[in-house]
């Protein structure tokens, strides 16, 4: 499966001539659903669920399906009739060739007196975990760990510790785009010496087999 990273939280999939994305939001790339065969999304923030992202997507592929937690299909699926899922904790299901299983119910806590929202993690192929905008412990092991670098839920002690209790044999960054340069390299540093994994940061467009 070839991984190619996008702009903050979006990946895409590649394997067997089918391509899988994940979170296209708004602080991705225009084009970032375009050529999807399936699309997932994790939960209904912006920065996670541009709904002008995924319309492209779906309208260029009319046989492309969307899978998502209900406060995301239900803002779509009228425009798409059969073809958006909604989905929760415990789903599986086969998006375009992909296995894929549904773990986790809500998002992190940002703040005490915010409301917190639906959030689902995708591990794919039993082997890739994107949480969205938690820090979900699959019920079993991760290859792949695509880990949230850094947000206003997180500090970078927890997310260090999720590494560590996820024990992925490679992650990867995401949910990464409000950090510059200097913010990039202290987190690396960080995780590099004390999150007990190959971590790795990648430039958007960056392809990397998995």
């Amino acid at each position: 499966m070839k991984l190619t990273k996008k702009t903050h939280a979006c990946v895409r999939l590649e394997k067997d001539g089918r391509t899988l994305v994940v979170d296209p939001g708004m602080f991705t790339e225009a084009d970032a659903a375009v050529g999807a065969d399936a699309l997932l999304v994790t939960h209904e923030h912006p920065d996670h669920f541009a709904e002008d992202r995924l319309r492209a997507g779906l309208e260029a592929n009319p046989a492309a399906e969307l899978w998502a937690p209900r406060s995301v299909a239900g803002q779509i699926s009228a425009a798409f009739p059969g073809r958006v899922h909604t989905v929760g904790h415990g789903d599986t299901f086969d998006a375009a060739g992909f296995d894929v299983r549904v773990h986790g119910e809500l998002h992190a806590v940002i703040h005490p007196d915010l409301p917190r929202v639906t959030n689902v993690g995708y591990l794919v192929d039993g082997s890739l975990f994107h949480p969205g905008d938690a820090l979900t412990v699959p019920d079993q092991p991760v290859d792949t760990l695509l880990l949230p670098l850094q947000a206003p839920w997180s500090k970078v002690s927890e997310v260090i510790e999720y590494l560590r209790e996820v024990k992925p044999a490679r992650a990867y960054d995401v949910h990464d785009a409000l950090l510059a340069d200097p913010g990039l390299g202290l987190y690396g540093s960080l995780l590099g010496s004390l999150g007990g994994t190959d971590h790795s940061h990648l430039a958007p467009g960056t392809s990397v087999d998995v």
